[in-house]
């Protein structure tokens, strides 16, 4: 009933940028939460910045002053503004969007993932 879709990676040399972009959609009545999460091979996924629609925001520590985070409520979306990229922040991001569908039925959905490799 809820669709997530990211946009943005690609390839970029150590020092560059690249913004993410996702995009909520369906049966939808509000959203509490949205936020990016990255995965390496052989790793569990890891949080790499959270926004609440209430407006509190959270980074991991390995992106602070490096990543921002931002919401446009309006349209359901997230984006991930990461400059000076590092080797270490490559891996695939996906966006996770948490909150209220009709009825008061909670949903937890995830996209399907976008990959950024950052090279030396």
């Amino acid at each position: 009933q809820v669709q997530v879709v990211e946009s943005g990676g690609g390839l970029v040399q150590a020092g560059g940028s690249l913004r993410l972009s996702c995009a909520a959609s369906g049966s939808i009545v509000s959203i509490n939460a949205m936020g990016w999460y990255r995965q390496v091979p052989g790793n569990q996924r890891e949080l790499v910045a959270a926004s609440t629609t209430a407006g509190n925001t959270n980074y991991a520590e390995s992106v602070k002053g490096r990543f921002t985070i931002s919401r446009d409520n309006a349209k359901n979306s997230v984006y991930l503004q990461m400059n000076s990229l590092k080797p270490e922040d490559t891996g695939v991001y996906y966006c996770n969007a948490r909150g209220l569908l009709r009825y008061f039925k909670s949903f937890d959905s995830w996209g399907q993932g976008t990959q950024v490799t950052v090279s030396s």
